[in-house]
C-alpha cells in the first residue's frame, strides 16, 4: 500500500521595502515547517552564515528578532516553491511543486537587485529571474545534506553575494 502524500505549503516571505538581496531556498524542512520559521533545523547552517555575514549573533536572537536584523539589513527570504508534496525534507524528495510567483517582487521590493539561491535546486529559477532584470548568483547550500564544503569556504563565498 502506497501511503497517502499531503500537500505541503511553505512560509510567507520575509521582504519588505529595504530589500535589496533576496535569499531563495527551495522549501521549508519538516522542522521549519512544524515550527514555522525558516531554517528552523538546528544543523542548517543558515542563520550562523547570514549572522557572521551581517555581523549580528543571529543564533542567539528569537526568531521575530532574526526577522527584523534580517530585514534591517536589506534582505529578504522566501522560498521557490509555494507547495509541493514530499516524504522527508530533501529536495529530491519533492513532487508536485507550484512556484511562488515571484514577479511581483518588482513593485513590493523596489529597491531588490540581487536573488541569492540557497543551493541548487532553488536555482532553477536563474533563468527567470535575470529575464526579469536581478543579477542571480548560486551559493552553497547551507544544509546539513550538502556537506562537501567547508563552513569557512562556504561563509566567504556568501559574505561576497551579500555585501557586494
Amino acid at each position: 500500500m502506497v501511503p497517502e502524500t499531503t500537500r505541503l505549503t511553505g512560509l510567507a516571505p520575509v521582504i519588505d521595502q529595504r530589500a535589496r538581496v533576496l535569499i531563495l531556498g527551495s522549501f521549508p524542512s519538516t522542522a521549519s515547517l512544524a515550527a514555522r520559521q525558516y531554517y528552523a533545523h538546528p544543523q542548517n547552517q543558515f542563520w550562523r552564515m547570514l549572522g557572521a555575514v551581517i555581523g549580528q549573533p543571529l543564533n542567539a536572537l528569537e526568531y521575530p528578532a532574526r526577522l527584523e536584523a534580517v530585514r534591517a539589513a536589506g534582505i529578504a527570504i522566501w522560498d521557490i516553491y509555494a507547495t509541493c508534496e514530499r516524504a522527508g525534507s530533501l529536495d529530491s524528495a519533492i513532487r508536485g511543486a507550484q512556484e511562488n510567483d515571484l514577479a511581483p517582487l518588482k513593485e513590493s521590493a523596489p529597491a531588490l537587485r540581487r536573488i541569492c539561491f540557497n543551493g541548487r535546486t532553488a536555482a532553477r529559477r536563474l533563468r527567470e529571474m535575470e529575464e526579469i532584470g536581478y543579477e542571480a548568483v548560486v551559493l552553497p547550500s547551507t544544509s546539513p545534506a550538502h556537506a562537501g564544503m567547508r563552513f569557512e569556504e562556504k561563509l566567504a563565498r556568501w559574505r561576497v553575494a551579500l555585501t557586494s
